[in-house]
């Protein structure tokens, strides 16, 4: 593998947590406890592995420029935005969830994952509508 193949990557990690992140409210809706565990730890893992995946990119290919112009690029510059400075949050919001849910602190995991949640879950669709729009476009 490339580095240039990682953006499709980071991609397809962002899609896949999101996908589990909805899967895990859905389970929890459901009373399912175990299985929206399973789900929740399989985000977490998806997320800090597009992290890794993230930072080894940008290392290695630095930034890459929006080319188009016009109200698209109005657009994309308003969700780059709103992604980068929410995505900054998601770690800390992503741990400090999942810890007092390893805790068994739930009252106070509930309080902090009604945020934690559709940030994190913004977060990642966001993700690929950039990749899109940088890429695809």
């Amino acid at each position: 593998m490339d580095v240039s193949d990682l953006p499709a990557v980071n991609a397809v990690l962002n899609a896949t947590a999101a996908g589990l992140l909805v899967w895990g409210r859905i389970l929890i809706g459901r009373g399912r406890k175990d299985a929206h565990r399973r789900a929740m730890l399989a985000a977490f893992a998806v997320s800090v592995l597009f992290l890794v995946s993230y930072l080894v990119y940008h290392s290695q290919a630095g930034s890459v420029r929006f080319q188009k112009t016009g109200p698209i690029r109005t657009v994309y510059f308003s969700i780059l935005l709103t992604h980068t400075v929410l995505a900054a949050a998601v770690p800390v919001l992503a741990v400090v969830t999942l810890v007092r849910a390893l805790r068994g602190r739930f009252q106070a995991h509930r309080k902090i994952a009604r945020w934690t949640l559709p940030v994190w879950l913004y977060v990642s669709v966001t993700g690929v509508a950039i990749y899109v729009m940088l890429y695809k476009m």
